[in-house]
């Protein structure tokens, strides 16, 4: 395989690179529930849609801000958001410590290895448990949980529990008390 001639459009790469270093800096240091209006206004300030009482750590990893639609949710510490394409996370969702959404792959047709995107959507409700991966194309419906470690790669459908690797139903989500 030759990849001499590969190439692969970065329309943002000098705004990648600005964020890169205020992510891994200022957004860091500015740790704590009390700077979390400080950070969200960061994000903002890099094109990101955030609602004012969305709760983003400051240890999480955030690739491209401008693709980030972020409800009234919490993004917990660790987690990975490579977010080439869009990801949308609807309101009263958590994705947990460690988790890790893809939103990019390689085409694996092609001795190239091109470049393939698409987006994620989160529902409303939604938990994503710790260290859980999502990959690229994937919508976990309303009030669905992902269990701790699983790997989606297909569709969840609203208010079931799905976990493993490949993540399976486990069974639907019934909520009991308010």
């Amino acid at each position: 395989m030759n990849l001499s001639n590969y190439s692969e459009s970065k329309p943002h790469f000098k705004k990648r690179v600005v964020w890169y270093v205020v992510n891994v800096t200022i957004f860091r240091l500015f740790a704590g529930h009390f700077f979390r209006r400080f950070r969200n206004g960061l994000l903002r300030l890099f094109g990101a849609e955030i609602d004012k009482d969305a709760l983003v750590y400051s240890s999480c990893t955030i690739f491209a801000p401008w693709n980030l639609h972020l409800g009234r949710a919490c993004i917990g510490p660790d987690t990975k958001l490579y977010n080439k394409d869009t990801i949308v996370i609807g309101n009263d969702s958590v994705v947990s410590q460690g988790s890790y959404l893809c939103t990019a792959s390689h085409e694996i047709g092609s001795t190239m290895l091109p470049l393939v995107t698409q987006p994620i959507v989160l529902g409303d409700y939604v938990w994503v448990a710790a260290d859980a991966f999502i990959g690229m194309g994937v919508t976990v419906g309303e009030g669905a949980v992902v269990g701790a470690r699983a790997c989606v790669f297909k569709d969840v459908e609203p208010w079931t529990v799905v976990g493993g690797n490949p993540a399976r139903f486990i069974k639907r989500r019934e909520i009991t008390k308010e």
